[in-house]
């Protein structure tokens, strides 16, 4: 029996990963009837191709959702929090890419390898997690039902396309302006990002942490529906331009060994294993980009602590962290008749 299609609308449609959710809706074949493109004022007559047409933006407005069934949103906290209810109201599931709903009570928190089922108890608003979170807990998912987790501490070092395309174009021109003897300035970030790393994402908090730390270690506690896990996260700015790498280090509630464990996440769904350092076959950045798996390599254990296992991990944080995970979200609520 053919696959009816649905009403999606996509919000921040001309942004990093709102363009990418287009893209994604027609490289998966997801079923779409009507797709309509929405951004700022700013935006409209732009237009972007889906499936040979080229459709045009428009305006994002409270009566842009009348007749959708889907709504994708990646505009950022402040249009969620606005527009995400709206959506809903008018009768559209929201699956929205920004930090606004995700430690919502009422809100399902969703990565399909890990809590596919969650997705079903939504009241209208699906939050995707943040991007390093997400491939964290792909892989780490596997090893958390073998054997438990009390403790994590992760290390992130986070491609430019996190913040989108303005910073992408900052890393651009100055790593022109450096191999071309011109004088360079920060505008996105606080410190040049070209040829250099720094710990700050996101502003810092009271507790010496920054926001996208501790977003790490809520999020990965309310998916996981465990809040006794340990999270300790430190999160950095490199200069790559698509796809995150985290190193992490688990402490887990029964011992496992590293031959096990590269076993485990060789048959877990959504994980690539590259794992044999000798040959210099591990995950990178580069390997990542455009891809949609989440790789694993570097899986050794940690002599230094009790049940103690390392390992690293490399995925595309636009698409797996973003805008292919909401699309598989889309496919769960398709597959089981809710939408």
């Amino acid at each position: 029996m053919e696959q009816k299609g649905f009403k999606v609308a996509v919000v921040g449609a001309t942004g990093a990963v709102g363009n990418l959710m287009v893209k994604v809706l027609e490289e998966r074949a997801f079923p779409v009837s009507e797709l309509k493109l929405l951004a700022s004022a700013r935006s409209v007559g732009k237009t972007l191709g889906f499936r040979g047409s080229q459709i045009a933006v428009e305006e994002l407005v409270e009566g842009s959702f009348e007749g959708m069934q889907l709504a994708l949103f990646s505009a950022g906290g402040s249009i969620s929090k606005k527009f995400a209810p709206i959506a809903a109201r008018a009768g559209a599931v929201v699956i929205d890419n920004s930090n606004a709903w995700r430690m919502d009570p009422q809100v399902p928190l969703v990565v399909p390898e890990v809590n596919p089922e969650a997705a079903l108890t939504h009241s209208g608003i699906i939050a995707n997690p943040n991007c390093s979170t997400i491939q964290m807990v792909v892989a780490l998912k596997p090893i958390y039902d073998a054997v438990g987790i009390r403790r994590i501490v992760v290390t992130t070092f986070q491609a430019v396309s996190g913040t989108g395309k303005r910073a992408i174009e900052e890393l651009r021109t100055q790593v022109s302006d450096i191999i071309n003897g011109r004088e360079t300035a920060p505008k996105i970030y606080p410190h040049q990002i070209a040829f250099n790393c720094f710990p700050h994402i996101g502003p810092f908090l009271e507790n010496g942490f920054s926001e996208e730390e501790m977003k790490m270690a809520n999020e990965t506690r309310k998916i996981f529906g465990d809040a006794q896990i340990k999270v300790c996260a430190t999160t950095v700015r490199i200069p790559v331009i698509y796809g995150h790498s985290e190193s992490i280090n688990i402490e887990t509630e029964k011992p496992i060994s590293a031959e096990q464990t590269r076993k485990l996440l060789e048959a877990a769904p959504g994980v690539k294993v590259i794992d044999d350092p000798k040959c210099a076959a591990y995950p990178v950045p580069l390997d990542a980009a455009g891809t949609d798996d989440t790789f694993v390599g570097r899986i050794r254990t940690d002599p230094s602590a009790e049940n103690g296992l390392a390992m690293w991990v490399v995925a595309d944080n636009i698409r797996k962290g973003a805008a292919t995970n909401a699309i598989q979200i889309a496919e769960i609520l398709m597959n089981r008749g809710r939408l």
